[in-house]
């Protein structure tokens, strides 16, 4: 599953910027390959307003 960071974390919760960095992503822009478990997509579901998913 690759996932990109497409809005920007300024203002938003703290508990929302650990899981985007947790995931590996900092700048909008950021892409990565991540693996398709039941953890990812909880810290995927957290954060899917300021991200784009592709399967």
């Amino acid at each position: 599953m690759k996932i990109t960071l497409k809005r920007s974390v300024i203002g938003r919760p703290g508990y929302q910027v650990k899981t985007l960095h947790a995931l590996g992503l900092k700048k909008i822009g950021d892409s990565r390959e991540v693996s398709d478990s039941p953890a990812i997509r909880g810290m995927v579901n957290t954060v899917k307003h300021l991200l784009e998913v592709e399967a």
